[in-house]
């Protein structure tokens, strides 16, 4: 099929790469503006960006893609089909209803779970053991159109969203291959979501990984796993920020600690306490350092028993 592409991120790319190595014309690739990053500010390509200069695809990078120009230019490719993954904008309808096809997304969740930016996370934040890719044509609403292909995986004690994420994005590969073979030959079947059964999985913000001590530790231990290997979980001790890489339950017992608190300091790192029990810290970053064990770490700073994390 003639196929304009629309995505920007690293989960992305599989599915280009995909397209491009089943045989079809992808005619156009769409993408976010290139950003500066780092500390010097080098404008640095999307990642999609960078693997359709590899296979020599046109890119075009539109500020806004609802602007009429925008349009008219996507309209001049006659595609037969749009796929959108991960691209960081809102469809208008003038591009929703332009190819032959419709506009085809593929989402990382297991819908109508978890609709928005952000699904990938907050299933691991959420304590999920099971999530999952869907392919769906897309419509005006967020995330609403009716799904037409799934496959799911467990989420082991052990992921991280870095970990999740690096799954399904091949796994969204695989189920986008199989769905454009249905809609090209017409078996596709769809199905209409149950609003019901929605949840909102909103952007993730800095903000959102400030743990929160009074939290149980089963929901503090899956904000650290949910934010890994950005943005980060953090704490603050003794007025600096400290990113929070790895925790575990522990068992002990210590009555008078306040939630936050630093109970215990052992050989592998420091026990906190929190809204039902403990946690060990085994992995942080202190501001400017670099990602380590706790007990490295310690063994050029001083961590104190009795502090209360903040």
């Amino acid at each position: 099929m003639k196929i304009i592409f629309m995505g920007t991120p690293d989960f992305a790319v599989p599915c280009l790469d995909m397209l491009v190595k089943e045989g079809h014309e992808v005619c156009l690739v769409v993408t976010q503006p290139d950003k500066p990053k780092g500390r010097g500010k080098k404008m640095l390509f999307p990642p999609v960006k960078e693997k359709a200069i590899e296979y020599g695809i046109e890119v075009f990078q539109p500020v806004k893609v609802k602007e009429e120009e925008a349009v008219e230019k996507l309209r001049s490719y006659n595609a037969d089909i749009i796929v959108v993954v991960a691209f960081g904008q809102i469809l208008p309808e003038s591009i929703l209803n332009m190819p032959k096809y419709g506009c085809v997304n593929v989402h990382g969740s297991l819908l109508p779970k978890y609709r928005g930016a952000a699904p990938i996370q907050w299933s691991v934040i959420n304590g999920d053991t099971k999530t999952g890719v869907t392919t769906m044509y897309m419509e005006k609403g967020l995330d609403t159109g009716d799904m037409l292909l799934k496959a799911e995986f467990d989420i082991s004690d052990e992921d991280t969203y870095g970990t999740v994420h690096d799954k399904m994005c091949v796994m969204g590969a695989d189920v986008l291959k199989e769905t454009l073979v249905k809609i090209e030959n017409g078996t596709i079947v769809r199905e209409k979501q149950d609003d019901a059964l929605s949840n909102y999985a909103p952007m993730i913000s800095k903000e959102t990984g400030h743990i929160d001590w009074n939290k149980t530790s089963f929901e503090i231990i899956n904000l650290i796993r949910g934010l890994d290997p950005v943005p980060a979980a953090w704490t603050v001790y003794n007025g600096e920020v400290l990113k929070i890489w790895k925790a575990v339950k522990f068992e002990c017992d210590n009555s008078t600690a306040k939630c936050g608190e630093i109970a215990y300091i052992t050989k592998k790192g420091f026990v906190v306490k929190t809204g039902d029990g403990f946690v060990l810290v085994t992995e942080i970053q202190a501001r400017g350092g670099k990602r380590m064990a706790t007990d490295a770490y310690m063994r050029g700073h001083a961590v104190e028993k009795g502090i209360v994390l903040e």
